[in-house]
């Protein structure tokens, strides 16, 4: 079976010749400080670059810290690169593959009809430090306004499996909470974006509680992690 059989894939990003999508269980954990063996994860790594090889040949990755940093990938270096303490990614040019893991976090992917994309790792602290206007706002400083994006929330946990206490409810709607109550993680960045000036936004309809058969979820105990993927195929020779 290959990484790419099983996928929640972003259909609307198609006809500007941009892949988006998340990986789901059949394909295995991506995340590189689980329990599974080191060498077994990194196989499903290897096989995901060859097989997107033909689009891209260059794979940005990092060491996730739920914060707010979006870093701006340009040319000049080949492989796999892995950077340090970063949530977010950007890529202007195209034949760049960006990847974060997540479980229930939100995969938010970022297109626009030239080919630049973004993909960041959004959870309760990337929300609450507004991320996605980061990453808008990594693309508006290169000459592509918000008005002409789109932005997909990939399969995350949902508003009615997602309880968080008052502290944790308070820093993401900056408002007094009485006590521990549910958050739509995706609503909330959906609201974000709309008042970055973006216009499309689209919501997955799945939960990876809910559809926990088809998805790691850390709130249900797993310690895999899906792979959210954004590439822009290259030109053409």
């Amino acid at each position: 079976m290959t990484i790419l059989a099983d996928t929640e894939i972003v259909d609307e990003f198609a006809p500007f010749g941009i892949r988006a999508f998340t990986t789901t269980r059949a394909a295995g954990s991506f995340g590189l400080s689980g329990t599974e063996p080191v060498g077994e994860v990194i196989s499903r790594w290897v096989r995901l670059r060859e097989e997107l090889r033909d689009e891209g040949s260059r794979l940005a990755h990092a060491t996730q810290v739920h914060g707010s940093r979006v870093i701006v990938h340009g040319a000049g270096w080949e492989g796999w690169l892995r950077v340090d303490a970063v949530d977010g990614h950007v890529a202007i040019d195209r034949g760049l593959v960006l990847a974060v893991t997540v479980a229930d976090c939100v995969p938010v992917f970022i297109a626009h009809p030239s080919g630049a994309i973004g993909l960041l790792h959004s959870g309760w602290r990337g929300t609450a430090s507004n991320i996605v206007e980061h990453g808008i706002e990594a693309l508006a400083h290169r000459g592509f306004r918000a008005s002409e994006l789109r932005i997909h929330l990939g399969p995350s946990i949902c508003g009615n499996c997602y309880e968080v206490g008052a502290d944790v409810l308070s820093q993401l709607t900056g408002r007094p909470a009485a006590g521990p109550t549910k958050a739509d993680l995706r609503a909330l960045i959906a609201a974000q974006a709309h008042r970055a000036g973006v216009h499309h936004v689209s919501t997955s309809h799945l939960c990876t509680r809910c559809d926990n058969d088809r998805f790691f979820s850390h709130r249900a105990g797993d310690s895999g992690r899906q792979l959210a993927v954004i590439v822009a195929a290259k030109a053409s020779p």
